[in-house]
C-alpha cells in the first residue's frame, strides 16, 4: 500500500507497484525513520518549523511532479511552489512528498485516480480512505507527515480525516490562496489541512498568522482590508491559545434536525449524540436548529461544481496542456481536433463531470440548472446566517421567517429559535466502507456520502472534522477495528480561530481511546 502517487504511462495496472519518493529535494526523509507510536499527550507537540508537509498531488511543489492523479498531466512539472506551500516552507515545513488523490479531485473515495488506490492504513487496508484527499490523510494517520495539504471543494478534506482518524480542516473561503492550485470549482475549492491533532493546524493557522495574508495572485482571496475589519468583528486571533479561547461552557451548539437522515448509520448517531451529552456535561448548551434549505444542498452541489470543473478543464486539449494522445498519427475524431487527447487522458469520473457540467451550462438547460442551483446556494447560505450568534461579515443580518422552521425546534422567544456558536453533525453518514464494496456503487451511491459537508462548503463556511468515539459490540471484528467516527464542527464565516480552540478543547472529550 502506498499514499504515495505513481506515475505510470497506463491507467489500468494489473499489480500494485511500490511507490518510491520523488527526488529533487534535499530535505525529504526516509519513511523508515517515521515513528508511528502512539504518545501520551493529546497535543501534538511537532512544531510547524521542523513538520514534514506531504502536499496533495494537485497543489504545486518545486522539486515534484504536479499531475492531479491524471494521465493527462503525466510527468507535468509545474517550475513554482504555490502559495501556501511556499508560506509553510518559510516558515520552516519540509515537503517530504506528494500524496495521492481522486483524479482532479473528483470523487469520494480516492479510487479514481490514474495511477492507484490508495487505501486506508494501520490495519484498515481494506477500507476506503475517504476522497479526494485521501493520500494526505493516509500519510498524516501512517505518521509519515506531520501536516498535510489538501483541497476541499464538498468535503475532500473532512471526508478523509473521519475515514482514517485524523483531524481536516476546511477555512473559510478566501482565508487561504488557492494560487498554484489546479482547479476544480473555483467557487468552491478552498485548501485545507490535515493532522493527527487540531494544534498543528490551529498554530499554523493563527499563531505563524496565514490568516493574515492576502496573496495579489488569487482573485479570491479576501483583500487585507476586508481581513482586518473580519478579524476586528472576531476573537482568538490574538493568539494560539486554546485553553483561554477553547472553552466549552457557555457556548451553544446547535444540531441540525435535517442531518438526522435515514442513511445514517446507527453507530455514527449515537456518537453524536454522546458528544452532544459531552459538550453538556462540559457546561455547553445543545439546542435543535433548522436549516430548511439543506435538503436541496446535495443536489445543488453536483450541479454547480461540475459545471465550473466542465469550463476549468476545457484548457486541456493536449495542444495548450496537456499531454497529446501518442498512439496515433492525429487525434482528431469526427472533426474534433482533441477528441482522443481527451478520451484517453481523463478518467470516467472526470468525463462524467464534464459531460454533466456541459449540459447545465447548455442554453437548453441552464435555467433550469444551473441558475436554481445557485439560488439554492443563496438559501443554503441564508440558512447558515440564520442560525449563528455572529453576523457574517460579507453579508447583511437577516431575520428568521418562522413559517420555514421545522416544528421540532423550540422558540427561544418571541423574536425566533436559538441561535448559536457553532453546529455539530457527523462528517460522514457512516464508517469507511470496504474497498470492495465501493467498487460496486453507483456514482449516486458515492455522492450521497457528501451530505455532510457540501452545505459548509456552499456557503464558504469553516468546518472541522474532528474524530470521535462510537458504540462497539465487542465480538463484532469490524466493528472493533472501526472504533472511531467523524464529528463535524462548522462555524460562521471568519470564526475559524475560536472555531479551531473549540475543536481542540472538546477533542480529547469525544475521543478518549487512542488511535496514534
Amino acid at each position: 500500500m502506498s499514499t504515495y502517487v505513481r506515475h505510470s504511462q497506463l491507467r489500468a495496472t494489473p499489480r500494485v507497484i511500490s511507490t518510491l519518493w520523488r527526488i529533487g529535494i534535499p530535505q525529504r526523509r526516509r519513511l523508515h525513520q517515521v515513528s508511528t507510536d502512539s504518545t501520551s499527550s493529546t497535543r501534538d507537540q511537532t512544531p510547524i518549523e521542523s513538520a514534514r508537509l506531504a502536499v496533495k498531488d494537485n497543489i504545486a511543489a518545486t522539486g515534484f511532479t504536479t499531475t492531479c492523479a491524471s494521465n493527462i498531466l503525466s510527468g507535468n512539472r509545474i517550475p513554482f511552489d504555490a502559495t501556501i506551500v511556499k508560506q509553510l516552507r518559510l516558515r520552516g515545513a519540509a515537503v517530504t512528498g506528494k500524496s495521492g488523490m481522486d483524479e482532479f479531485g473528483m470523487g469520494t473515495h480516492s479510487t479514481t485516480s490514474a495511477f492507484e488506490t490508495i487505501h486506508n492504513v494501520c490495519g484498515l487496508e481494506k477500507y476506503s480512505t475517504g476522497g479526494s484527499s485521501g493520500g494526505s490523510a493516509a500519510a498524516v494517520r501512517k505518521g509519515e507527515a506531520d501536516l498535510a495539504l489538501g483541497t476541499d471543494t464538498g468535503g475532500s478534506v473532512r471526508m478523509p480525516a473521519a475515514y482514517t482518524g485524523t483531524v481536516g480542516f476546511k477555512p473559510s473561503y478566501g482565508m487561504l490562496s488557492r494560487w498554484g492550485v489546479v482547479p476544480y470549482a473555483n467557487s468552491l475549492d478552498t485548501v485545507g489541512l490535515l493532522a493527527r491533532t487540531v494544534d498543528p493546524i490551529g498554530s499554523a493557522v493563527v499563531e505563524q498568522g496565514l490568516y493574515k495574508e492576502h496573496d495579489h495572485n488569487d482573485p479570491t482571496s479576501l483583500p487585507s482590508t476586508v481581513r482586518s475589519r473580519c478579524t476586528a468583528e472576531r476573537s482568538g486571533y490574538g493568539s494560539w491559545n486554546p485553553a483561554q479561547d477553547g472553552a466549552i461552557q457557555g457556548l451553544t451548539f446547535g444540531i441540525p434536525v435535517e442531518y438526522n437522515i435515514e442513511e445514517l448509520d446507527s453507530r455514527i448517531h449515537q456518537g453524536w449524540l454522546t458528544a452532544a451529552r459531552r459538550i453538556e456535561e462540559l457546561g455547553g448548551r445543545v439546542v435543535p436548529v433548522s436549516l430548511p434549505s439543506t435538503k436541496n444542498a446535495l443536489s445543488a452541489y453536483y450541479v454547480i461544481a461540475p459545471a465550473e470543473a466542465a469550463s476549468n478543464l476545457s484548457k486541456y486539449d493536449g495542444i495548450r496542456y496537456g499531454q497529446r494522445n501518442p498512439e496515433q498519427a492525429s487525434d482528431a475524431f469526427e472533426g474534433i481536433l482533441y477528441a482522443k487527447t481527451r478520451d484517453t487522458g481523463f478518467g470516467s469520473e472526470v468525463k462524467r463531470r464534464i459531460l454533466l457540467g456541459s449540459y447545465t451550462l447548455s442554453s437548453e438547460a441552464i435555467d433550469n440548472y444551473f441558475i436554481q442551483a445557485q439560488k439554492v446556494r443563496r438559501l443554503v447560505k441564508r440558512d447558515f446566517d440564520r442560525v449563528f450568534k455572529l453576523s457574517n461579515p460579507l453579508e447583511d443580518e437577516q431575520p428568521f421567517d418562522l413559517s420555514e422552521m421545522e416544528d421540532t425546534v423550540q422558540l427561544e422567544n418571541k423574536f425566533g429559535p436559538a441561535q448559536v456558536d457553532f453546529l455539530l453533525c457527523p462528517t460522514a453518514p457512516t464508517t469507511p466502507p470496504l474497498l470492495e464494496d465501493v467498487m460496486k456503487q453507483t456514482s449516486l451511491d458515492s455522492y450521497m456520502n457528501d451530505v455532510f459537508t457540501v452545505p459548509a462548503s456552499l456557503a464558504g463556511l469553516p468546518a472541522i472534522s474532528i474524530p470521535m468515539d462510537i458504540p462497539v459490540d465487542p465480538a463484532k471484528e469490524e466493528e472493533r477495528l472501526l472504533s472511531f467516527g467523524g464529528l463535524q464542527l462548522i462555524g460562521q464565516y471568519w470564526d475559524d480561530a475560536r472555531l479551531l480552540s473549540t475543536a481542540d478543547m472538546l477533542s480529547p472529550h469525544v475521543l478518549q481511546q487512542m488511535l496514534f
